[in-house]
């Protein structure tokens, strides 16, 4: 394929991903290598997608983590770990994931403690502290953060929570 074909074809190809959703420079460079597009080529057609506005790594990153915040209910850390993973330039990272302040984390953390829990009548106090401190690390929230919100959320909901009282009050 000569040169003129194969900035076609990636064109087409990042035209195709962009079509679905905004990706980062890093996911189309990996997905253009990954389609056999050489990296010459494929650095040029970024560079020109880059230009036309077509690629801005930090709106990707803004429109990922108020996503992913709102409709998953992903902790910072989580969402830091996903753009990094995504080839997202720490100091973008860190922008984009200071835009989840500290009140709306615990909301969220709340909300998905509340969901949990109407689910888990019958199990005993231990087990409920476990799975539901367990769920909010696996989404990225911060271990003094997934304490109190659980023993405050158990509380609430009329349980005892006394496990928790000790060191993490």
């Amino acid at each position: 394929m000569d040169e003129a074909e194969e900035q076609r074809k990636a064109r087409d190809i990042c035209y195709a991903l962009l079509t679905a959703r905004a990706r980062s420079r890093h996911e189309l460079n990996e997905a253009l290598l990954r389609k056999g597009i050489s990296p010459g080529v494929a650095e040029s057609v970024l560079g020109k997608f880059d230009r036309a506005g077509l690629i801005d790594d930090a709106q990707f990153a803004e429109m990922w983590v108020q996503s992913r915040h709102n409709y998953n209910g992903l902790g910072r850390r989580a969402l830091a770990m996903e753009l990094r993973r995504k080839g997202v330039a720490d100091e973008l990272v860190a922008e984009a994931v200071a835009a989840v302040d500290g009140e709306a984390e615990e909301e969220k953390a709340r909300e998905l403690v509340r969901k949990r829990l109407r689910t888990m009548s019958g199990v005993d106090e231990t087990a409920k502290i476990r799975r539901l401190v367990g769920a909010l690390a696996r989404k990225g929230y911060a271990e003094g953060l997934a304490y109190r919100v659980v023993r405050d959320e158990l509380r609430a909901a009329g349980d005892e929570a006394s496990a928790l009282d000790e060191p993490w009050s």
